[in-house]
């Protein structure tokens, strides 16, 4: 007779868990970044979220990931009607992120999620890093939608915004305007001198010709375009912005096509697709020839925004990977236990809280800078461009270490890990490949004076960290030479040391914020976590040593402080 063991209780599965309570640092970093009375009234609204998120909002979004939109050119009675058919698990979805949690609006609002007065940014980027955890493609058209809104309102014309900001900022379904951006074309793309679709003027409207090639969320209500007023100059400045209406006031289609939808690697749930402009009727938002410059705030809006989305996709792979390693069994052992497992938990468990710090960090630059401060904005320049670059690379290694870690079972679907892999590689593309976005680090050094703003920003934080001498001496030999390489690569012929000098900044604003929390909360791990930065990814290290510099207590630390 034999007896047959069940082994499913050896398949760690974490489906349902509370994203916002088994994270073990999240409550703890607040106490530095948010006041208490905030605090204490988010709490409930972000554990309600991180419910979800373990739970419904996943289910929904592998759903949503395994019956992408369609798009319909024609009525089933034969009239010429363009819709993309979304599934109702993303409908649900969009329903929980514009109106429930007001993702797109929270920043142009001041009556969210019970709070009489306007949020902070980092209220809205906690939000977006818990919902992120479950959903990646909507995250798209809602930091649009939110980008749109904010450029709209700095540079569109009174009669503009009094017309579209109320339905911007809706929470009903019914009456909300999603957004959208339409820049790239075949011919340019990163290179948006090279823009050709052309703008007719028509007195009190422009009406737009041409073919733009990667358009996410292409049946939005609105979206901004940049396109060439017919006989400006060539370049850069002969671009202007315009924004363009999907239905016109008599209730009709305006005169642009959506000719086909994306297939993509990732973010599978929300449809991209190519347009073709057709004497579309359009209005000039700004100034005529300064397109691209008022367009890279909406730009840069989305870069942070994709800064954040790999850092909650980031912290799903390690919520994942510690699950298992805590709950699954081999060799006799937990996972946890094993020398090996720990090691490769830590290596994930770095660049994710890395990229923690430097979200909560820039989102308070970008409350100062929207208030004016005018140092505020030179930081902001550099900062948005770091997080950008770097955290987006490292959810691409993040998702796929986290993958192996599970094993076998990661490279199935119904597990969601190969989601989280194939969306994680979208930072790296949308908004700046990685090259685009280094000269851009290199573009605010240069034209900000963002390198100095960064120093006095460094020291700030160094002096608030109370490190003892060692510590920062450390910290003093690694800015120097990290802002030398920057110096290096912002000189005529250092355009190629850009990525490099890009990491080092990255490393080093991340290491210095993490040892700031360690002193302005109750989370010891971060200073540790800060050393590990300096360690391995800062001053020189002898890749063949046998030593190792993590006691065992301090590892110990270091792993309790990534999961509850």
């Amino acid at each position: 007779m034999y007896t047959v063991i069940n082994q499913q209780d050896n398949i760690p599965d974490q489906s349902g868990a509370n994203l916002y309570l088994t994270d073990a640092t999240l409550e703890a970093l607040l106490v530095a970044y948010l006041p208490a009375e905030l605090r204490a009234h988010l709490r409930p609204y972000l554990q309600k979220l991180g419910a979800l998120a373990g739970g419904a909002l996943s289910e929904l979004a592998d759903l949503a990931d395994k019956n992408p939109p369609q798009l319909q050119v024609r009525t089933r009675t034969g009239t010429d009607r363009q819709r993309i058919l979304k599934h109702p698990a993303f409908v649900e979805l969009e329903r929980y992120a514009f109106s429930e949690f007001a993702l797109a609006a929270i920043s142009h609002r001041q009556d969210v999620l019970g709070w009489q007065g306007q949020l902070p940014p980092l209220a809205k980027y906690l939000f977006t890093y818990l919902f992120v955890q479950a959903e990646f493609g909507l995250m798209c058209p809602v930091s649009m939608t939110d980008s749109l809104t904010r450029t709209l309102k700095k540079y569109g014309s009174p009669e503009l915004v009094a017309k579209y900001l109320p339905r911007l900022t809706s929470l009903d379904p019914a009456t909300l305007m999603q957004g959208a951006m339409f820049m790239t074309e075949q011919g340019a793309g990163s290179d948006i001198a090279a823009t050709t679709t052309l703008a007719v003027d028509m007195d009190n409207h422009y009406r737009l010709y041409g073919d733009k090639w990667f358009c996410s969320n292409p049946d939005a209500e609105l979206a901004m375009v940049l396109a060439r007023i017919e006989g400006a100059p060539e370049g850069m400045k002969g671009v202007s912005l315009f924004l363009l209406p999907r239905t016109l006031d008599d209730g009709s289609t305006n005169a642009y096509r959506i000719l086909r939808l994306k297939d993509k690697l990732g973010t599978r749930s929300m449809a991209s697709g190519e347009i073709r402009l057709e004497g579309a009727t359009a209005y000039l938002v700004g100034e005529a020839g300064r397109g691209f410059v008022q367009m890279a705030d909406m730009v840069n809006n989305s870069r942070l925004s994709n800064g954040v989305r790999s850092a909650g996709l980031m912290r799903r792979a390690v919520s994942e990977a510690f699950y298992i390693a805590r709950h699954r069994q081999a060799f006799g052992k937990k996972l946890i236990e094993l020398p090996l497992m720990r090691k490769q938990l830590l290596k994930i468990l770095l660049p994710s809280e890395q990229a923690r710090s430097m979200v909560f960090q820039t989102a308070e630059v970008l409350r100062r800078s929207d208030s004016g401060d005018k140092n505020a904005y030179a930081l902001l320049r550099i900062l948005t461009p770091l997080i950008k670059f770097r955290a987006c690379r490292d959810a691409r290694k993040v998702t796929a270490d986290a993958m192996e870690i599970r094993g076998g079972c990661g490279y199935i679907e119904e597990w969601g890990d190969p989601r989280l892999v194939r969306d994680a590689h979208l930072g790296s593309i949308w908004e700046g490949t990685s090259n685009i976005v280094t000269l851009d680090v290199r573009r605010a050094i240069l034209r900000e004076q963002s390198l100095e703003a960064l120093q006095v920003y460094l020291e700030q934080l160094l002096a608030e960290a109370h490190l003892d001498n060692a510590m920062r001496a450390r910290f003093l030999s690694a800015q120097q030479r990290a802002f030398a390489l920057a110096e290096a690569a912002a000189t005529a012929e250092g355009s190629s040391l850009t990525r490099r000098a890009a990491s080092g900044l990255y490393n080093l604003v991340s290491a210095a914020a993490m040892a700031w929390e360690s002193h302005h909360t109750d989370a010891p791990a971060r200073l540790h976590l800060a050393e590990q930065v300096l360690i391995h990814k800062l001053l020189p290290v002898d890749p063949l040593t046998v030593e190792n510099p993590l006691s065992e207590e301090i590892e110990e630390l270091l792993l309790a402080s990534a999961y509850l």
